[in-house]
Parts: structure tokens; C-alpha cells; sequence
């Protein structure tokens, strides 16, 4: 059925590649978390999310764009330009680029969107901090949404690695921008910079530095009060392989690996705060899982992903991977001295950079 048109629209810009088992679980939450809008590229999908698509955007529920390749650059940035000239990104007046591991948790109000809004009614652009929420030991996909599955995480406070601090930015769309980014709006129009007005999801104001080029938070400082985005990228160690078969969306990231694993799984603190949005976002999943043109493809989709593990695990490349996650534990939380070590190091590396010395 067709979704009322709100005051606010509120708009997520999601790219896709073979996810069509998480697709149901991520909209659910996000259509209970207050997003008004869904825009959607698909990539050269084998697994059937493409259909997926097709029907959720007849149902009414997303716009869906094909986007597939090749993308010399990788899917991800064709995707963003394509987003970039269309309709709905231009009606909407909030923006969040999201990736299908990426769940906004607001922990204000009445935990959607709007109330993160009413809370910061001063703000242009709110950067929503990635919470690391490790693997923690689960080996097989379960069909379930990750949230409900996934319940530990990275501490509140943490200083390393950089990456946790990562975030991505829910952006007034008021034309300070020109283009969409990953992790923030990009193409900042000069002219308009003195009217941002930037805060962090603790619901501190931001210097100006992060008007025009910061895609990480402060460290060492608790940047989830207000909201945070719980970002699944393990998920279980079978859906690690499989994600690590399809590769990257921007073509200059690191490879998926054991290294990325590492810096990834975080199990110190418990956190379920996100399932308080379980009793909105239920109705909407079992309503989507019970079309039946939808829930068979959605059924496929989960097919697909555990044959193509199968498939993987024929190789010794895929099993040597498989055996080195089971073997590793979860990841040990660096202490405040062992972070100053690193960090120390990393000043010298970049002073000495500046001033042309040697750093081989």
C-alpha cells in the first residue's frame, strides 16, 4: 500500500548487492525508525534482491534504481551520482546515506528520526556514530533480524581503532551541498558554511572543521546519548565469508579479511536498546514476509545465501578463512595507554610528513 505523504520527509539512500535476506529486516526498522522515503540501487544481484525491489516499489513502500555495472570506480559512487540526479533525493528535506548492516538507533523521544530532529532543532547536519557490534561467536546465518541476533558491542568510550568513530551524516537538504558522500555530504557551496550548524549524537555542537571534511567523530568521548548507528558488519561467520565473496562497493577499500575482522569484533558492552522499536517495527516485517509475491523471494534469497556458502567452503582458500574466524577470539578493547602509544606515534608520522623528514 502507499505511504502518507509527511510533513517531514525524511529520505535513506541504500545501496545493494545479493542482501535480499537482510532487505525485509532493514526496512521494517528503518519505516519504525520515522524514514519516510527509501531510495535503492541494486548492483548486478544474484540472489533475487532486484526482484525484491521491483515489489516493494510496486507495494509502495521504496524507489528502485538499477545500478548495474560495470563501475569502473566501484557500484557505490555510480550509485551516488545516479541518487544524486534523482527526483526524490531533491524532494526530501533530510538525507542519510545507509548501508544494509547500518541500523539508526535513536535513544530520544519516541526513538524515531523526527524525534532526533525535534531534539536538535538548531541543526543542518547531525553525524551519527558508528557502534561496532562484534560477531561475539555466532558461526551460522540465522533468518532473523541482526539486531535481535547481534547485542554486543564496542564500548560507549573507545580510542582505538579510528574506524569505530566513523559516522554517517543525516543532512539537511537545503542545497549547502552539491553532491552526496558515504559518510557526508559533499560539495560544500562556500557561501553557505556560516549557517551550518552541526551536532554530534550526544547533542554537542560541532566545530566548522566538520562543515567541510570530517568523516570520523572525536574519540575517547561518548557520542551515542542522543542516537548512534549500530553497524552489523560481521554479522555470522558464514554471512562473513559470503560478504567477502561479493566484494567491496568502493572499489579503493581494503579487502574484506581477518584484519578487517579484527578491528570489527567488539563484544565488551551490551547493548539492546535498538529492540525498543521491536513492537513498531514486527507488524511491518511480518506484513512484508506474508506478501505473496515478496515472501517467496524473500525465501529464495535465504536459499541463495546458504548455498553460496556451501559453494565457498569447497575451496581451502574460503575453509582457511572460515577456520582462522572460528579460531579468533573477540577483540581486546585497547587500554587508554596502549591507544596513547599509537597515537603518539601516529602525531610523529604526520609531523614528520609536514616537514619532508624521513618516515621510511
Amino acid at each position: 500500500m502507499a505511504m502518507p505523504s509527511p510533513e517531514r520527509k525524511i529520505l535513506a539512500i541504500l545501496t545493494v548487492k545479493n542482501e535480499g535476506a537482510f532487505l525485509i529486516d532493514w526496512l521494517a526498522h528503518h519505516r519504525a525508525c520515522g524514514f519516510t522515503d527509501f531510495l535503492v540501487l541494486s548492483n548486478d544481484c544474484n540472489d533475487g534482491t532486484d526482484a525484491m525491489l521491483d515489489r516493494l516499489q510496486a507495494m509502495g513502500w521504496l524507489t528502485h534504481v538499477r545500478n548495474d555495472g560495470p563501475h569502473p570506480k566501484g557500484p557505490q559512487w555510480e550509485a551516488l551520482k545516479r541518487a544524486d540526479r534523482h527526483p526524490l533525493t531533491a524532494a526530501s528535506d533530510w538525507i542519510l546515506v545507509l548501508d544494509i548492516d547500518e541500523f539508526v538507533n535513536v535513544h530520544t523521544g519516541d526513538r524515531s528520526v523526527g524525534a532526533l530532529l525535534d531534539a536538535l532543532p538548531e541543526a543542518t547536519a547531525i553525524p551519527l556514530t558508528w557502534r561496532l557490534f562484534g560477531n561475539c561467536g555466532q558461526r551460522g546465518y540465522e533468518d532473523r533480524p541482526p539486531p535481535e541476533i547481534f547485542t554486543r558491542a564496542a564500548p560507549a568510550v573507545m580510542g582505538w581503532p579510528w574506524r569505530a568513530a566513523l559516522f554517517k551524516t543525516l543532512f539537511r537538504n537545503d542545497g549547502s551541498y552539491g553532491k552526496l558522500g558515504v559518510h557526508r555530504p559533499r560539495q560544500p557551496d562556500r557561501a553557505r558554511m556560516a549557517d551550518q550548524r552541526w551536532f554530534d549524537g550526544s547533542g554537542r555542537a560541532l566545530p566548522s572543521s566538520f562543515h567541510t571534511g570530517r568523516v570520523f567523530s572525536n574519540y575517547g568521548q561518548d557520542n551515542y546519548r542522543l542516537a548512534q548507528i549500530n553497524h552489523y558488519a560481521l554479522g555470522a561467520m558464514e554471512s562473513y565469508l559470503v560478504k567477502c565473496d561479493r566484494g567491496r562497493a568502493n572499489r579503493d577499500a581494503s579487502a574484506f579479511d581477518l584484519s578487517y575482522w579484527v578491528e570489527r569484533n567488539f563484544c565488551a558492552e551490551e547493548d539492546r536498546s535498538i529492540l525498543a522499536l521491536g513492537a513498531k517495527s514486527a507488524p511491518l516485517r511480518d506484513g512484508l514476509r506474508a506478501d505473496p509475491v515478496l515472501g517467496p523471494l524473500h525465501e529464495a534469497a535465504v536459499a541463495w545465501r546458504r548455498a553460496r556458502f556451501a559453494t565457498l567452503m569447497r575451496e581451502e582458500a574460503w575453509r582457511g578463512l572460515f577456520g582462522r574466524l572460528m579460531m579468533a577470539p573477540p577483540s581486546r578493547v585497547l587500554s587508554r595507554e596502549e591507544h596513547g602509544i599509537i597515537a603518539a606515534h601516529a602525531a610523529r608520522a604526520s609531523a614528520e610528513t609536514e616537514s619532508g623528514g624521513d618516515t621510511d
